[in-house]
């Protein structure tokens, strides 16, 4: 008779030991050698009157290691589901496998499993709102109508190639060689291809580009050359951190490989109904109107999804959970498709840990809070998606799209990553009704430079 013992040998790390004799596993080995006699084909023998010594003198141990782990898997998984255990993954075998079992001497075998539990926490950041997040309102400026005017503006205008360089709305396609200050390019310097507005470098270097054409070159220093966010782009774009101090203060020469001019739209009701096709627009007062409802939003959205990163950094770092540390280790050595080295497992820890710790907080929040995502909410969200990349209200109504979108919810992948994307909407919006909130006014450039709430502390 098979029996299984536990035993507690560290925080929340159990040790599970199955015992299995003879009878427990020898009647199964008998079964499976009569099903493998029916179905083996052995030259000389017809097709299921094998003998069933001939199968286990040449099949024997595989079959016997096969059906002992099988039974041990049994009443292992039997007495996780009796016992209600909550257990990370699947639980490890500490000593034997197949090959250490003697096929030729049927016996009682030990197997030892180790689990890790999972922990019993309160989501306490969540508690009588005693957390506050901060909820930014971007100030929609007329300086950022103007700028996007104008890119809708370059966006649908004709395009030239002039020769030389004429205007601060000229686009010049240009080569940065990393360089000295008399514009000697450095061996073995970085070199990388761009294309920019004109406008975007400073008065002094703009004023240097004019009348310049293709093949001429200068030479700049990055620092002197770009406001302070344009600078942070060109240093990313160049491989450096966009708050490199050291990289911006380098010498590049800029060759110059290609002039182009844009010619503007006119602002008049073609041009707005280009852009608002289910808009009657008919003034540029009522345009400017609308494209500052629209970046509005924008900037509603970004300062939502900043918020929510605060509210996960929150919950993530100040709900007091215990996890099995160094079983979590091991299971990430041994747990996965290809298996790790200690130092690969310490290494890929952290991000780990950080990640195990919000499942184990949502699931908990999304169970207790029954929340849900409903068949039609999907399909909703689903057909929004399609609308938007179809053209919005011009498709909406079509009839090929009640056809496609049930085409597309067959696709289990996208149906499984629409509706993690719904509910983890409903989780933070639903978690966000019990933190304060308070608003606070704030400029674009102020609010793309905020630091993520984020604590470095150990758990």
């Amino acid at each position: 008779m098979a029996t299984v013992t536990r035993e507690n040998i560290g925080l929340l790390n159990d040790k599970i030991t199955v015992k299995v004799s003879q009878e427990d596993y020898l009647p199964n080995f008998d079964k499976a050698v009569k099903q493998f006699s029916k179905n083996a084909n052995i030259p000389g023998f017809r097709k299921g009157m094998v003998p069933a010594g001939m199968i286990k003198k040449m099949h024997g141990p595989a079959i016997f290691g096969d059906e002992v782990l099988k039974t041990v898997e049994k009443e292992l998984m039997g007495y996780v589901q009796a016992e209600k255990l909550d257990i990370f993954g699947q639980p490890l075998s500490l000593d034997k496998t197949a090959k250490d079992l003697d096929f030729s001497n049927p016996a009682e075998y030990a197997f030892e499993f180790e689990v890790g539990l999972k922990p019993a926490f309160e989501v306490t950041p969540l508690e009588n709102n005693k957390t506050t997040l901060t909820k930014y309102k971007v100030t929609v400026t007329d300086e950022m109508v103007n700028d996007e005017i104008q890119r809708l503006q370059l966006k649908g205008g004709k395009t030239s190639e002039p020769e030389t360089i004429t205007s601060e709305d000229n686009v010049i396609n240009v080569t940065f060689e990393e360089a000295d200050a008399k514009g000697n390019v450095a061996e073995g310097g970085i070199t990388k291809e761009n294309a920019l507005l004109v406008k975007y470098f400073t008065p002094a270097v703009q004023a240097e580009l004019q009348g310049k054409k293709i093949g001429d070159s200068i030479t700049i220093k990055l620092a002197d050359s770009f406001d302070e966010q344009r600078l942070g782009w060109i240093l990313k774009d160049l491989g450096f951190a966009a708050d490199d101090k050291e990289a911006a203060q380098k010498t590049f020469k800029l060759a110059i490989t290609k002039v182009t001019l844009i010619e503007k739209r006119e602002l008049n009701e073609e041009f707005f109904k280009e852009v608002y096709p289910a808009e009657s627009i008919t003034t540029e007062e009522a345009f400017r109107a609308k494209l500052k409802e629209e970046i509005g939003k924008y900037w509603d959205n970004e300062s939502r999804n900043h918020m929510h990163n605060d509210l996960f950094e929150v919950l993530v770092h100040e709900t007091p959970i215990e996890l099995p540390k160094e079983f979590l280790k091991r299971w990430l050595q041994v747990g996965g498709e290809k298996p790790k080295t200690a130092e690969e497992a310490e290494k890929e820890f952290p991000g780990f840990d950080h990640q195990l710790r919000w499942t184990l907080i949502s699931d908990k929040l999304v169970r207790e809070n029954k929340l849900e995502v409903s068949f039609e909410d999907l399909r909703e969200s689903a057909k929004q998606k399609v609308l938007g990349y179809y053209g919005g209200a011009a498709a909406d109504g079509a009839e090929w799209l009640d056809s496609y979108l049930d085409r597309l919810l067959q696709d289990e992948k996208f149906v499984d990553q629409t509706y993690r994307e719904m509910i983890t909407t409903k989780l933070f919006d639903w978690a966000e009704s019990k933190v304060t909130v308070k608003e606070e006014e704030i400029k674009a450039d102020d609010f793309v430079n905020l630091p993520h709430k984020h604590h470095h502390h150990e758990h």
